[in-house]
This record gives C-alpha cells, sequence and structure tokens, in this order.
C-alpha cells in the first residue's frame, strides 16, 4: 500500500493537466522509440535517455523496442578477457526484445549508446543497422562513443556532431567527413542529436523531451528525478582537460 501511494505520487507529478494542455497543442510527437544494443555498452549512455523517457510513458503514449544481434542477453561486461586485470566478476545483462533483422518498421527515435565496444571491438552489425534505419526515422540520439557508429554508418557526414572528449581521437577518426564539435556538451544538426561524454545524454535528453515533447513535460519530469539539468551546449571542461582543441561552433 505504501508503494503504491508513493509510485502514485511520483507518477502524479508528471501527469498534472498543464503537460497534457500543451502536449495537445503541438505537432503529434514520436511514440516508436528503439535503442541499438550490443555487449559492453555503457549503462548511462542507454539509461540516462530512458530514465526520463519512462516517466514521459505516464503522460503519453511512448513504446521502446530493446535492439540487439540476437536475441541473447546483452551484457555490460570488458570486451575482452585481458581488459578485466583484476578477474572481477561484476557485469549485468539486459534483454532485447528484438534483433536487428526483426526490428519494427515504425521506430521513429533511434538511441545509439556507446561504451568500451567503440573503442576495442568490432560492431559492424550495428553500423550496418543503424545505416539501414536512418532514413526511415524522425530523430537519431547518439551519446558518448556512439556517435563512432553514427559516423561509421555515414549518416553523420557534414553535419555537426559532439562524442566523449577522452576517446576523441579514435571516435573521430572513424567519421573524417563529419564536422566535429567540441568543446560541446550536445550538438544538433538536424534530425541528429549526439551527446559528449555520458552523464551529458541527462541533459541532451531532457532538452530533446523540452523541444519536442513540450517544456511543462521536461520542468515536470526534471522535478520527479531531482535533476538539475545544464541548458548550455558550450559547458564543456572536458575538451580542455583532455586537450582537445577547437572546433566548430556548439
Amino acid at each position: 500500500m505504501k508503494f503504491s501511494l508513493v509510485f502514485g505520487a511520483i507518477v502524479g507529478l508528471a501527469t498534472a493537466s498543464p503537460f497534457l494542455d500543451e502536449l495537445e497543442e503541438r505537432a503529434t510527437p514520436p511514440r516508436n522509440w528503439g535503442v541499438a544494443l550490443f555487449n559492453s555498452y555503457d549503462t548511462i549512455d542507454v539509461f540516462g535517455v530512458l530514465d526520463p523517457l519512462f516517466y514521459l510513458a505516464f503522460q503519453t503514449q511512448i513504446n521502446l523496442s530493446l535492439i540487439a544481434r540476437t536475441m541473447d542477453p546483452v551484457y555490460v561486461q570488458p570486451v575482452t578477457a585481458a581488459a578485466n586485470v583484476y578477474n572481477s566478476t561484476f557485469r549485468f545483462s539486459l534483454n532485447p526484445t528484438h534483433t536487428f533483422a526483426t526490428a519494427p518498421k515504425d521506430l521513429e527515435v533511434l538511441l545509439v549508446p556507446g561504451g568500451p565496444a567503440l573503442l576495442f571491438g568490432n560492431e559492424t552489425e550495428t553500423v550496418n543497422f543503424v545505416r539501414k534505419t536512418y532514413p526511415k526515422l524522425k530523430y537519431l540520439l547518439t551519446t558518448c562513443t556512439g556517435a563512432g557508429i553514427a559516423a561509421q554508418a555515414g549518416v553523420m557526414n557534414g553535419k555537426r556532431a559532439t562524442t566523449n572528449k577522452s576517446a576523441w581521437a579514435r571516435i573521430t577518426s572513424l567519421g573524417p567527413k563529419v564536422n566535429w564539435v567540441s568543446p560541446a556538451r550536445w550538438a544538433v544538426d538536424g534530425n541528429i542529436w549526439s551527446a559528449s561524454g555520458v552523464t551529458s545524454a541527462l541533459d541532451m535528453i531532457f532538452l530533446f523531451i523540452e523541444e519536442v515533447y513540450g517544456a511543462a513535460a521536461a520542468t515536470r519530469i526534471e522535478g520527479t528525478l531531482e535533476y538539475v539539468r545544464k541548458t548550455d551546449a558550450c559547458d564543456d571542461p572536458f575538451a580542455a582537460r583532455f586537450n582537445v582543441p577547437p572546433s566548430g561552433q556548439c
């Protein structure tokens, strides 16, 4: 009973009428979201985006597909045994709902996360999925080194984008035709949104919710999560920390 009351109160914070009134006045926002998953992804790259959307789903219908090579669990784990220097067993998994071959045809937004796999693995199948899927999407979102997958897919060519500054040299080399921007906490060019390193995904998704679903939705969910977001895309101290030279305009 106590859990029901507390959860109901949290949900209630996200469902007051000002948001619903604003949503009704906006053009139909996207409903069908997907995440391209692979082993050794970064958790916050995914859930920094999905957690605010979870509360948004109490206010309007949105659907989620978790898409991977196979239906096997997708693990957060060391990319190779050699990378697990201390022989830790700290790992966990997420179950896909679809494979790349069976992904829903009506996806409107696709999230591509990053993680160690982008630095030390081979994600050709994920790259091919993004290349095939992008033309049908309303929006493509990348977080952290996930920009490297979109860059390899060619969908960022000629567009402004950013990525994790500690992995800047490696990831930007994967997309020589991309207009890489630094410093930048996130970058937006047309229907492609890219967040820099991991936690910046939270700031990017709140801006996305504000622009696509409405300011009242973003403000209400910020309160529910008690998150104080950064609203300046140029607020990026990590570019200087990792000696990434300025490029582009955030």
